[in-house]
This record gives structure tokens, sequence and C-alpha cells, in this order.
């Protein structure tokens, strides 16, 4: 059977072994990314719940994250359209 030198062998192996710890390393880079996915959903919940809060004590506001002032945002009332259908 033939046979690849000596050096050729090392310089595979050598190749496979950095593969694979490459490869390690992108699966523990992916489980820390699911994971600080998870708790971004988190914070994301509690942000909504805190703004639930606020709008029931304060109504719909705008604050001012560095000094905690706020300003109360007026909205449009929405008209009501009565779509009208011709008798033909």
């Amino acid at each position: 059977m033939a046979k690849i030198t000596d050096e050729q062998l090392e310089s595979v192996v050598k190749q496979q072994e950095e593969l694979g710890g490459l490869l390690n390393q992108i699966g523990a880079l992916e489980a820390n990314k699911h994971s600080l996915l998870h708790k971004i959903a988190t914070v994301n919940e509690g942000i909504e719940k805190t703004k639930q809060d606020l709008e029931k004590e304060y109504g719909n506001i705008s604050i001012d994250l560095k000094t905690g002032e706020y300003t109360i945002i007026e909205t449009e009332e929405e008209e009501d359209l009565t779509v009208v259908k011709s008798e033909d």
C-alpha cells in the first residue's frame, strides 16, 4: 500500500485538529448567542411590563432617560369613517 510522507501526514493531522478546534469554538459561540438571545427576550418582556405600568399611571408619555422628566404624547383620535354604498 502506498503511503504519504511523515511530514505530509503531520500537516494533514494539524490542519484537521485546527479545523476541529475552530468548529468547537463556533459551537460554543452559537450556544452563547442562543443564551444571549433568550436574555434579550426576557429584558424586552420586562421593558414592555414597565411600559404598561407607566402608561397606566401616567398615560402615553415620552421619558427623558437622563432626567426622568416626561412629556405627554398627544394622539389624534381617529375619526370614524362610514362607507356608504351607492345603489345602482
